[in-house]
């Protein structure tokens, strides 16, 4: 019996995450946004943001290739209405410390029971940006629980300084 309560609130709760409405996005918006979650060598490792300024996108966030840099100003500059794309997408210093720090601090994330979900799907809800040992969590989670629990499991992986959270509530 219990285990049938379990499996239906799991469900449910998949439900809520599956359903939950998407920001609202102008239709120039969500082209940029389309084209560049579509990017083949985005993943949980790099963070992509933009903003649009009438026919002019800006381009921010950090990757850790740096043809993703070139190619999301490729693909948003071919975007129908768009005139003019300003990059300032940061790439992320070669670093085979900083490579071993993102493999176990997105186990110690997406590993976790509580936090698996947020790793799942091609474009997971929560990214890792490690720059020179230092791990900042960008994304979205469903409670603030949830990104406490997800601050503390990076935050004790061997080998980080520090932990900034910028994880947001979804509403």
């Amino acid at each position: 019996m219990g285990n049938k309560v379990l499996m239906a609130a799991t469900l449910a709760l998949t439900t809520a995450l599956v359903s939950a409405a998407p920001p609202t996005f102008t239709p120039l918006e969500n082209k940029v946004r389309h084209e560049l979650v579509m990017l083949p060598y985005l993943n949980v490792f790099d963070d992509i943001s933009f903003r649009v300024d009438g026919s002019t996108v800006t381009l921010f966030g950090d990757v850790t290739r740096p043809v993703l840099k070139s190619d999301a100003e490729n693909v948003v500059k071919r975007v129908e209405g768009v005139a003019r794309v300003e990059n300032q997408i940061e790439v992320l210093p070669l670093s085979s410390f900083d490579d071993g720090i993102r493999l176990r601090t997105a186990r110690a994330i997406f590993g976790y029971g509580p936090l698996q979900r947020y790793g799942m799907g091609s474009q997971p809800s929560i990214h890792i940006i490690v720059k020179n040992g230092n791990v900042t969590l960008m994304g979205f989670v469903s409670t603030g629980m949830d990104k406490q629990l997800a601050f503390t499991r990076a935050n004790a992986v061997p080998g980080v300084f520090a932990v900034n959270n910028q994880l947001q509530i979804d509403k």
